[in-house]
């Protein structure tokens, strides 16, 4: 067993929210320099820049983790994780298919630039990816756990699209296995209001959209690595958030 030091929610500059130095190569080192390990790029409703990510981390040591944020029919943001980038890219197609399409305004809501593996500007989302799908949450979490990874709750701390303030309580038979919480110190209150949280996956996050808010070396996750590669620590990190017997 090691113990890993995890950021598994960060947003590069292809969210409309993100800045525009959010870049995979930025990223990725700004997580080498706070000592992180595990690294997942969570943009909203796209993983679009997730190749890059996976050449700029490995370029620095790290455990890349292609991701996204999904916003449900309900509004509600919802992380998903996967297991390779393959699956991501597939995830991707599958949702860009959902959202509805509304074009961009950089002047209003930010650019959403889409980086290339040499972490230059390759081009720009063309329709706004703060919009929604048309997926429920529980739809959503089938579709992700179908293809092998895992979905669960975003910043259930957070008054703006949080699961709680959006649904007005925590579901007290969820499907999920894991939340996330940006707040370590709230783990207690709330684990007090629902006590089914206790049962389930504790994740600490930034949610970063600027390179200074990517976490420290703060919230770590024990894992079974042996024989050691990138994928094995990738696959039982997804096994521990699902609630597996590996971390």
């Amino acid at each position: 067993m090691s113990r890993y030091f995890c950021d598994l929610h960060i947003h590069s500059c292809l969210s409309p929210c993100g800045d525009d130095d959010m870049t995979p190569g930025n990223i990725a080192g700004m997580a080498a320099l706070n000592g992180l390990q595990i690294v997942a790029l969570t943009d909203h409703n796209s993983s679009k820049n997730c190749p890059a990510f996976f050449r700029q981390a490995k370029a620095q040591g790290l455990i890349p983790v292609a991701g996204m944020e999904l916003t449900t029919a309900e509004d509600i943001h919802a992380v998903c994780l996967f297991r390779t980038l393959d699956d991501a890219m597939a995830f991707d197609t599958f949702i860009s298919e959902r959202r509805m399409p509304v074009e961009n305004r950089p002047d209003i809501f930010g650019r959403q630039l889409l980086i290339d593996e040499n972490d230059e500007i390759a081009g720009e989302e063309k329709n706004l990816l703060w919009n929604g799908c048309d997926l429920s949450l529980d739809a959503a979490h089938r579709e992700v756990t179908a293809r092998g990874g895992v979905l669960y709750p975003a910043h259930i701390d957070r008054p703006s699209n949080g699961m709680i303030e959006t649904l007005g309580t925590f579901p007290p038979e969820p499907a999920f296995t894991a939340y996330e919480l940006r707040d370590a110190a709230k783990e207690t209150e709330y684990r007090e209001r629902f006590p089914i949280i206790g049962s389930l996956a504790r994740v600490v996050s930034s949610d970063a959209h600027t390179l200074g808010d990517i976490a420290e070396a703060a919230f770590a996750i024990e894992l079974d690595d042996e024989p050691y590669s990138s994928s094995l620590v990738r696959n039982r990190l997804i096994d521990f958030l699902l609630g597996g017997t590996h971390g």
